[in-house]
């Protein structure tokens, strides 16, 4: 009996449902009726026509899966430029390890993928009082940037 009870947990375990990300402070989060792969690609496109790079990716969905477990397709996409990164190094060198800035795909249950992200001013704010004023002015051009991206590739 045990090892029946055990084997369902351990089913039960290998999956695991898609969660919503939901508003929160310094956030932006846009729900979208495209599935993962096309938003995937949308961003990508979108980073690339507003003179931005995607810098770092990681995901978990893949690994799971040559262990056995269902998870929901996610990843979370690195995305900067240089120009912005000299200011940011100009202005605090502490708030650079805040960069890149990242988006986050997430698969909801119907298949739809949801792109959130903190928004740059909220990233940097931290670092605001012992920065050069600039910190916040590059903080809120990346915030207008970084709100284009986002609805280029959720439209």
């Amino acid at each position: 009996m045990r090892s029946i009870i055990f084997g369902i947990f351990l089913f039960l375990g290998a999956q695991v449902a898609a969660q919503s990300v939901t508003e929160r402070d310094g956030w932006v989060v846009l729900s979208t009726e495209k599935d993962f792969d096309t938003l995937l690609d949308d961003l990508k496109t979108a980073v690339r026509a507003n003179q931005f790079g995607v810098v770092t990716q990681a995901g978990p969905t893949g690994a799971a899966r040559n262990r056995g477990i269902t998870i929901p397709n996610n990843r979370v996409i690195g995305v900067f430029n240089n120009v912005y990164a000299v200011r940011i190094l100009e202005a605090s060198v502490p708030a650079m390890i805040e960069a890149p800035i990242r988006f986050y795909l997430t698969e909801d249950d119907d298949g739809a993928t949801t792109l959130s992200y903190k928004t740059p001013s909220h990233v940097f704010a931290p670092y605001a009082l012992d920065a050069s004023a600039d910190l916040m002015v590059a903080a809120e051009e990346l915030d207008a940037v970084f709100l284009t991206i986002a609805n280029a590739a959720a439209r």
